[in-house]
């Protein structure tokens, strides 16, 4: 109990939540709750005070005979107990034999106890009161026999200060919650062993705020002072054999926002990311995390932004990330195998990216439900089949669908002449047939339009001006009259085999007006350029 009971009380002490020497109620109260809910000890205030009480008696009684007896011992962090040479110990037992028990008995974290109550002894020395310090005659007596004069023995080292006080000056931060934040950065810069761009050569000093690279600062609503509010490692390649988020995103409580693309972290995700209460911006992407996908993440609430792609995260994604109020939701370029949730459509992120995984059978019909925030969808490079669900026609804000490089298959629905802001969609290298439908083509925002290895077989005269103005790709299909296409055996091959789609009535099924959709239809040439698509850029590691 006493190692939990010393931490909680030195956190508390690093707040601000002792003053003029007295630990407050709310410190106290504190203190029990740690004790109580986190490490499951039956303690009460009653209970936690004593024993506090009795520590600090250890500790005066040690604090007065080493330091003010100015003697050459020096207190051990590994074996806690108090160190010099045996003759020293000898003459100073022989002289003080009640001193005999501090040669065996250890004290656990006299550091911060010195921390904590070292200038409250001092105080109480300075006005004469307190538990007794150690008077004159008795440190003049002491030190004659640590140094060979009183107690006839040799002269010994000199001595050493226990407590040395901070470097001088002393470090000012500009809010404990930023002292907080140091000594997390401080314990985290250990374990770097590789910085190849000298970004730790700046975590020096109290100025957390200003002069650390990678960190920013902002005000805190609930404490009403500033904290350090963001972390950005991006591109920063910081490595170490021990580089892992356990004990540094967790204990940054303050921290709203967290990237670091491109880096060698590895593990996973810390439990303990839930207790962030204002965190809304997570990217690990370009790293080295694996295992399982990190479930913890769903209970951080308040995230917009996740982006884990370009990691070694395997097996199944679980259906509650997609009811995660995301803006952004980038989870390509991992080894997730599974069948895409039913609820995938209740996802209101604006982006989406699927891609480079092993993700199995159809795109489900649900995502039609995200017809008012999808923006761009990537599936690209995985092995769903099965037909397209007439469903991504209600994607009327979609400007960005890739479906490329899978095992699709079946007729373009007819739905999808309503994706009226569509500027690239990309059914390459699929198993498509049946004629490319007209109305799709005359979708007047269509930039890039992509259907490059499939089985299609025919193109009316709107989808021919597209391939004439090189926005439609129709290369290797079994289109007659067109260069560039498949062999009439691959052709052959390919329809000979029983072709199904399960609901062959909602292929022509059309949920909006036409008219409304195309009434401003332009012709390619005066078509404007698409904007750049952001989702693209998540398939290259370093980028975003």
């Amino acid at each position: 109990m006493d190692d939990a009971l010393i931490d909680a009380f030195y956190q508390q002490n690093v707040i601000g939540n002792k003053i003029d020497g007295t630990f407050t109620a709310k410190a106290c109260n504190e203190v029990v709750k740690e004790l109580c809910e986190k490490l499951g000890m039956d303690v009460n205030k009653d209970r936690v005070k004593n024993r506090l009480k009795t520590i600090k008696t250890h500790f005066n009684e040690c604090f007065d005979l080493f330091n003010y007896g100015l003697s050459g011992f020096s207190w051990s962090p590994i074996t806690k107990l108090w160190s010099v040479k045996p003759e020293v110990w000898k003459s100073l037992i022989e002289a003080k034999p009640k001193t005999r028990k501090w040669r065996t008995t250890p004290i656990n974290h006299y550091d911060k106890l010195c921390e904590m109550f070292a200038k409250d002894r001092a105080t109480s020395a300075a006005h004469g009161d307190g538990d007794h310090p150690v008077s004159d005659t008795t440190r003049e007596e002491l030190l004659e026999i640590i140094i060979g004069v009183g107690g006839g023995s040799s002269p010994a080292p000199a001595p050493e200060p226990l407590c040395p006080p901070p470097p001088p000056p002393p470090y000012r931060f500009e809010s404990k919650r930023i002292e907080l934040a140091f000594r997390v950065i401080q314990k985290f810069k250990k374990r770097i062993t590789c910085d190849p761009n000298g970004i730790t050569k700046t975590w020096v000093g109290p100025d957390v705020c200003n002069k650390y690279m990678g960190f920013s600062c902002a005000m805190v609503p609930d404490y009403k002072v500033k904290a350090l509010a963001a972390v950005n490692f991006n591109r920063f390649n910081f490595s170490g054999p021990d580089l892992t988020l356990d004990g540094f995103i967790d204990e940054l409580e303050d921290i709203s926002i967290f990237h670091a693309n491109s880096n060698n972290f590895t593990g996973t995700i810390p439990k303990t990311i839930t207790k962030l209460r204002y965190f809304y911006e997570l990217d690990l992407s370009n790293n080295n995390l694996d295992g399982k996908f990190p479930n913890d993440v769903l209970s951080a609430t308040n995230l917009t932004f996740l982006d884990l792609r370009f990691n070694s995260f395997a097996g199944l994604v679980p259906p509650q990330v997609f009811t995660l109020d995301l803006d952004v939701l980038f989870i390509n370029d991992n080894n997730f195998l599974q069948t895409l949730p039913d609820n995938l459509g209740s996802t209101p992120a604006i982006y989406l990216t699927l891609a480079n995984n092993k993700f199995v059978g159809p795109i489900p019909g649900s995502i039609g439900q995200a017809s008012k925030t999808l923006r761009e969808v990537l599936f690209l490079n995985n092995f769903l089949s099965g037909c397209l669900p007439c469903e991504i026609g209600l994607l009327k804000e979609a400007t960005v669908l890739d479906v490329g490089h899978n095992q699709l298959t079946g007729p373009i629905p007819h739905s999808f002449a309503c994706l009226a802001k569509m500027e690239l969609l990309n059914l390459a290298q699929n198993q498509f047939y049946g004629p490319v439908p007209e109305m799709v083509c005359n979708i007047p925002s269509l930039m890039n339009f992509s259907l490059s290895y499939n089985y299609f077989t025919e193109v009316g005269p709107i989808c021919r001006k597209l391939i004439e103005k090189k926005v439609l790709d129709v290369k290797m299909n079994c289109i007659l009259n067109l260069p560039m296409q498949r062999s009439a055996a691959d052709c052959h091959a390919f329809f000979s085999k029983p072709k199904y789609c399960s609901n062959v009535k909602s292929l022509n099924w059309i949920p909006c007006s036409m008219d409304n959709v195309h009434n401003n239809s332009q012709e390619p040439s005066d078509r404007k350029s698409a904007t750049t698509p952001r989702s693209y850029d998540a398939l290259i590691p370093h980028r975003l």
